[in-house]
């Protein structure tokens, strides 16, 4: 088992000795048999991310193809060097390869997963074998040491877990199949090698099944068990501990050696053994790729969202430059109708003329500022604080207990002193929005909505400075009866119902942007008069808009006044059967709206 060339001591090959001496006789300096010098940039950028894996920044990578260990990759720690084969980047070429763009390595991760395991040896096999040591044991112990380090990688880095299972699959198998070891000694190998990279989380239990059953069948359950413990007890040994890495080793070495007698030796070992592995193997191949099958599903569903959201956010920001737009146009200071796109439409304007408000109009629009008032009432609250020095009021069981800790010899932890601190809670203002449909259908309800929408603006002004409410009259176009103004409306604004088709989706916009419905802090509501009788389109439009208000927190509220009526989805439903009762509905649902506030 050729495991222990992973860590190598400083060698030369036949080529480097023939080059040197022919480079000693005096000749033109000799042309390396590969391109060595294309790899030059990827393994000076493999130091640059060795620095991050291994957290040493005195490393040297050399990449070429082949190297004078003869495995995939080594690491020299007298050299602090890190030697790796640039074929494990198979079928890519250099210009191809950045290793330090993070993320680079997703495409390569066979040989990222090598590179990976000599960052491991290269931060944590720090121990050295004192001179005159048994090269035997001295194997053993760098037997261990592979499932050892990789242990102790995953603990600082975690999400390398994918490539050190990578590795194993690159690395492990070269070694099952063209042993160094025989018989027993190479059916042990194999265990540490699989299982003892299971035993420290890199391979799943499951995954390393048949090389358990089989090392179980070859070594038998006693001998297996002794060897899990000594490799398991590798694990926890320090980088630097040689003492106990070679007693560890001299203990597998001696286990083999008591238990190698009595137990028979397959001649088809090898065969056995490669099988087993390469079942691991392609477990764990189609683990990685269900996993990453997963995670690419996950990602995928994690972009669609994105851009769902990102599609989604646009729309809304669509929709407020419409709806801001519309706003600007209804809310004019001409007086105008005007159509969905904001072009005056004055000989469809539904308003008849204006009129001075009644007594009783304006009794109603003073007691409803009353009891918007009281429902806009937020007692103070308190907040109590304790110290253990003045300012506020003396607990005496607290000072008491106090003195009690102080003459026990304890730090004191009793607050005597307790403070209160009241504040005010500010008040909500009110935002009422009207819709009232002036199709022909709804001419019974012009009256009362008219002297509604007086009442309301009145009252919320005489209430609080920063209320605002508006009206608008809406059927193929939009009319504002009263407009978000701090100033109490002087009369009342009466108008008609002889208008055809709805377009209260628009109305809302204007609505919602005009008195900021869909913005928390203020008592708000949105009234809508209407039958409710539309096309689907324009249902469909209004709801959407009736949605997001009441998602937002805003109070929406249906007034119809015949039976025969439909429901809105997603308002509040309430059948008049006076219209003249409209006022004193609106001014109940205003009042609650205002209340709820918080």
């Amino acid at each position: 088992m050729n495991a222990h060339h992973h860590v190598q001591s400083p060698a030369t090959t036949r080529d480097d000795d023939g080059l040197a001496r022919w480079d000693d006789d005096g000749a033109p300096p000799a042309q390396p048999r590969s391109s060595p010098h294309l790899w030059l940039r990827v393994g000076a950028e493999l130091g640059d991310r060795l620095v991050a894996l291994s957290g040493r920044p005195d490393l040297l990578v050399t990449c070429r193809p082949g190297t004078r260990s003869g495995a995939p990759a080594a690491y020299f720690p007298t050299l602090g060097e890190v030697e790796f084969d640039a074929r494990l980047f198979a079928p890519l070429q250099p210009h191809e390869i950045r290793p330090r763009v993070v993320g680079d390595e997703e495409r390569y991760p066979a040989a990222w997963g090598v590179f990976v395991h000599e960052a491991a040896h290269a931060a944590h096999s720090v121990w050295t074998a004192p001179a005159g040591a048994d090269p035997r044991v001295v194997e053993a112990a760098l037997l261990l040491e592979e499932s050892r380090v990789e242990g102790a990688h995953l603990n600082r880095r975690p999400t390398d877990r994918t490539y050190l299972r990578t590795s194993a699959r690159t690395l492990v198998m070269p070694d099952i199949a063209h042993p160094t070891l025989k018989g027993i000694e190479h059916a042990a190998a194999a265990a540490a090698l699989v299982l003892g990279r299971r035993d420290v989380g890199i391979l799943d239990a499951g995954e390393t099944r048949a090389v358990a059953d089989l090392c179980e069948k070859v070594l038998g359950a006693d001998l297996l068990a002794t060897l899990t413990r000594i490799w398991t007890a590798s694990h926890r040994c320090a980088d630097d501990d040689a003492t106990s890495m070679l007693a560890h080793a001299q203990q597998w070495c001696d286990a083999l050696d008591a238990a190698a007698p009595a137990l028979p030796v397959p001649e088809n070992l090898t065969d056995l053994l490669s099988g087993a592995v390469n079942v691991v193997m392609d477990s764990t191949a189609a683990t990685d790729t269900a996993d990453l099958a997963a995670q690419a599903a996950a990602t995928n569903a994690i972009a669609a969202q994105s851009k769902a959201q990102a599609q989604n956010r646009a729309q809304r920001a669509g929709q407020r430059r419409k709806a801001a737009a519309t706003a600007k146009s209804v809310f004019n200071t001409r007086n105008t109708t005007v159509t969905p796109d904001g072009t005056p439409a004055p000989y469809r304007n539904p308003v008849t003329g204006t009129r001075k408000p009644t007594t009783a109009e304006q009794s109603a629009a003073a007691r409803l500022s009353r009891a918007l008032r009281a429902a806009a009432y937020r007692e103070r609250t308190e907040e109590r604080t304790t110290s253990p020095t003045p300012p506020g009021r003396l607990n005496m069981r607290a000072a008491l207990a106090r003195d009690a800790q102080r003459a026990a010899g304890s730090v004191p932890t009793a607050e005597p002193f307790t403070h209160t601190r009241r504040r005010n809670t500010p008040t909500p203002p009110l935002r009422v929005g009207i819709a009232v449909d002036v199709s022909s259908s709804m001419r019974a309800a012009c009256a009362p909505v008219a002297s509604a929408a007086w009442i309301v603006a009145r009252a919320a002004a005489l209430t609080d400075p920063d209320s605002l409410t508006a009206t608008i009259a809406y059927d193929t176009h939009l009319t504002a009866l009263t407009r978000p103004t701090h100033r109490a409306p002087q009369r009342v604004t009466a108008f008609s119902a002889n208008g055809s088709s709805h377009n209260l989706a628009n109305a809302i916009d204007a609505l919602d942007h005009g008195l900021e419905l869909s913005r928390p802090g203020t008592g708000r509501l949105l009234v809508i008069v209407t039958d409710a009788i539309y096309t689907t389109d324009e249902t469909t439009q209004a709801v959407t808009r009736v949605k997001q208000l009441t998602t937002a927190g805003c109070a929406v509220l249906q007034l119809t006044l015949t039976a025969k009526s439909h429901h809105l989805p997603g308002t509040t439903m309430l059948h008049l059967t006076q219209p003249s009762s409209a006022p004193a509905a609106i001014a109940t649902a205003a009042t609650n709206a205002i209340r709820r506030t918080r």
